[in-house]
């Protein structure tokens, strides 16, 4: 099924934008973990829009309803169903859209693979509203995670072209909450206030700007994953890749690495505390496809939202003819800073799925 990933755990992703509901089925959870509700619903509203001039004005409550998988507060060893249902719906806004396919976005691919029949309401099953059942899983993961002290956190890396401060070498639990409880989620706050600048201003402007987000985990030990394509990397860059207007993806230098010297780009390895660390970390806690022991590090870059309100040039599906189109409605002047939760929501699920693959052949638990 294309909108599933995961080997172990499995996360299913179904539903349409102005559909009844959204929601998720995720297999393989460990049997008797407590899933805290509030810590859960605390998660789930990050990622949801605020009426601070940032976001869509659409306004979904985001609370989930379990159709089954837990009893009592733990999981109960049974596949996990979570919808959320879908009540801010606007759905005549689209009713232009139906054979004008917005550039940039999947109107066009969809209609040519389903020829028609596809519900592209809001962006139908590949809009950013199948992110919100998407951190259902990777906020359950979390938890799950951080009882074994595993712990993960992102913040915005860059949006329009202005830029936050990396993470530290070796990023904390704590660095995490603090990001976590911020309503913008930036390291340095000054760079927050420009950037939301440059966001609002390209609303004004009835356009959009894109975004980068950096995701950190600690606390995995070295050996996970394996070498070629089942590497965390392969693992992690396919499940990124599947979050919504993600159009690039990089582990620790990335893309950079490209212009140093193995004399740069190499990490001295060196032995602090009775364990091996690296004094830099530009393979992003991987070598080989396998942890290193240091924080995994990558980044997400996150394209501009094409639902935009200047004039684009189309075609009208029906009548093969070149069209104008301006998109009404209500949508996001950026996307990036509302996916720093998917971002560790994808993240998690990936290095729980890892993690239980190690614990068939280990004592973890």
């Amino acid at each position: 099924m294309a909108s599933e990933f995961g080997k172990l755990l499995r996360v299913a992703l179904f539903g349409q934008s102005h559909g009844a509901a959204v929601g998720v089925l995720v297999d393989g959870l460990p049997a008797g973990e407590a899933v805290d509700l509030d810590e859960l619903q605390a998660f789930l509203d990050r990622r949801r829009a605020k009426p601070d001039g940032l976001s869509t004005a659409r306004a979904e409550t985001d609370v989930p309803r379990f159709l089954s998988g837990l009893e009592d507060g733990k999981t109960c060893g049974f596949p996990l169903c979570a919808v959320l249902d879908n009540a801010d719906t606007h759905s005549r806004d689209y009713d232009a859209l139906r054979a004008v396919p917005r550039p940039g976005h999947a109107d066009y691919t969809a209609w040519a693979k389903w020829h028609g029949f596809a519900d592209m309401r809001g962006g139908g099953h590949f809009s950013g509203r199948l992110t919100a059942p998407l951190c259902v899983a990777g906020g359950i993961a979390k938890q799950i995670l951080s009882r074994r002290g595993v712990h993960v956190g992102a913040h915005l890396y860059r949006a329009g072209g202005v830029a936050d401060a990396p993470f530290p070498l070796s990023p904390t639990p704590g660095l995490f909450d603090e990001l976590a409880a911020k309503a913008f989620p930036v390291l340095d706050d000054d760079a927050g206030e420009r950037m939301k600048s440059v966001i609002r201003a390209a609303r004004a402007d009835a356009d959009s700007v894109g975004g980068v987000v950096e995701c950190a985990a600690v606390g995995l030990p070295a050996g996970l994953g394996g070498p070629f394509f089942d590497g965390l990397e392969s693992r992690l860059a396919a499940a990124v890749f599947g979050i919504p207007a993600v159009k690039g993806v990089e582990f620790g230098a990335g893309f950079g690495a490209a212009d140093l010297r193995g004399s740069a780009n190499n990490d001295p390895f060196a032995v602090h505390d009775g364990a091996i660390v690296t004094e830099t970390n530009h393979s992003g806690g991987i070598l080989g496809g396998i942890t290193t022991g240091m924080p995994v590090v990558f980044r997400a870059a996150f394209k501009p939202t094409p639902s935009i309100g200047k004039p684009q040039k189309s075609v009208d599906l029906n009548t093969m003819e070149a069209a104008t189109l301006t998109v009404s409605g209500r949508h996001d002047p950026c996307v990036a800073h509302r996916a720093v939760p998917v971002a560790e929501a994808v993240a998690a699920c990936v290095l729980l799925d890892l993690l239980l693959e190690y614990r068939e052949g280990t004592s973890w638990n």
